[in-house]
């Protein structure tokens, strides 16, 4: 990889990482469901009228942009909302990996690797690990919403799939676009029902804190963010790229704890260690056996 290549792959992470942080200072004032519909509305407008529409049956795309977008967001900032920190937060979303492979398995019959399923055991084994310290900055709803968005996050990379089978390389701007718009009714109309008090609350009291932080999240860690890694993912083998996402969950510590001040329990940087060992035998293992001399 090229150097200023690593270096976008790495500024990419960390924009991706930090997030987290931004999405808890945003949360202080923007309600869970109100900040999903400001994200996914200036992510679609007015990109989708300069986009192309992946080629693909519209309803690919409306069920992509309920899993991926809409319900996979819903769930994170509610969940960052009634309980849970945001270094943790970005640990836990990476289970989407594993929930993919089991997603695969029922619906692609795809058969998963022995690394894979021992993988998967380690990362929730420091799930299991988070859920015996709830307390603080940690609550149980927090947690089984935490996830339920990554569950979804696996549902969503399904679809993708499909639509990437179908439409080829697709513009990953206009999938992004119009995922985002058929995210918005969804979340509307969940926002209505649930919390329209504080709908309005959110827009009608924005401070400039909240402002930088809606704009950091659309336009640096999706649009920008989204865009950038398919570059690279254009550019070189998923192999060389995918890894980089192992430091999310580190930058996402380091944000939480620099902008936030949340504290760095021992506890939390064994589950970290569960999680993190876990997403590397499943990235890692079935190499690392092929490599190894017999």
């Amino acid at each position: 990889m090229k150097p200023r290549h690593l270096f976008l792959a790495l500024a990419i992470v960390l924009i991706w990482g930090v997030n987290f942080a931004i999405i808890k200072i945003g949360l202080r004032q923007v309600s869970p469901l109100a900040l999903g519909v400001a994200r996914f509305a200036l992510a679609a407008f007015p990109w989708v009228f300069f986009s192309k529409r992946p080629d693909v049956p519209m309803r690919l795309i409306a069920i992509y942009g309920l899993l991926i977008f809409a319900m996979q967001f819903g769930f994170l900032f509610t969940g960052m909302k009634v309980g849970m920190s945001a270094g943790l937060s970005s640990l836990i979303l990476q289970l989407q990996v594993f929930f993919t492979i089991g997603l695969s398995v029922l619906l692609l019959s795809e058969r998963p690797t022995p690394w894979q399923l021992t993988g998967a055991l380690l990362a929730f084994s420091g799930v299991a690990y988070v859920g015996l310290h709830v307390g603080g900055d940690v609550t149980m709803a927090g947690l089984a919403l935490l996830i339920a968005a990554a569950a979804s996050w696996g549902g969503g990379n399904i679809v993708s799939k499909r639509i990437s089978q179908q439409a080829g390389s697709a513009s990953v701007l206009g999938l992004v676009a119009w995922g985002s718009l058929f995210a918005l009714p969804p979340l509307l109309i969940a926002t209505l029902l649930l919390d329209r008090a504080g709908f309005v609350a959110s827009f009608t009291q924005l401070d400039w804190v909240s402002v930088g932080s809606i704009a950091y999240i659309v336009y640096l860690s999706t649009l920008f963010g989204f865009a950038a890694w398919s570059g690279l993912l254009a550019r070189y083998p998923v192999s060389t790229v995918a890894p980089f996402t192992l430091l999310v969950p580190v930058f996402g510590f380091l944000g939480s704890a620099v902008l936030l001040g949340e504290p760095l329990q021992g506890w939390k940087l064994l589950a970290s260690s569960l999680v993190i060992a876990g997403l590397c035998i499943n990235l890692f293992g079935s190499r690392l056996a092929k490599a190894r001399p017999s």
